[in-house]
């Protein structure tokens, strides 16, 4: 039984992380759209009033994605708390892909001055 449910723990997991970085991908695009729109607008001097109804779609999805981001968060958080209900505590389902403290060796970075 305890197998069973940590097969189905790391079956949601996978899922949540997928849909978490589908959210994080949508929401750059959609925000590199915005920024293009504006970019575009300036660059061919045309007035502000110019496909002003687009930039307000494109705004006004690019808020949808923020609130899905925070509302896939609050999803991963109770899922969190659930893993703990159903006796997984010690289970680790975080994203491998994380940098860790201390950096691999040979993956020194150094600072630069910019002006």
């Amino acid at each position: 039984m305890l197998k069973a449910r940590r097969d189905a723990a790391m079956k949601v997991a996978e899922s949540l992380f997928a849909a978490e970085d589908a959210i994080d991908i949508a929401l750059a695009r959609a925000a590199e759209l915005t920024s293009t729109l504006v970019a575009a607008r300036t660059d061919a001097q045309l007035s502000a009033i110019v496909a002003q109804d687009a930039f307000d779609g494109a705004a006004a999805t690019l808020a949808a994605l923020a609130k899905a981001r925070g509302d896939i968060v609050e999803t991963h958080k109770r899922l969190s708390e659930a893993k703990v209900q159903i006796g997984l505590r010690t289970l680790a389902v975080g994203d491998p892909g994380k940098p860790t403290a201390v950096p691999p060796a040979g993956d020194v970075r150094h600072l630069q001055v910019v002006a």
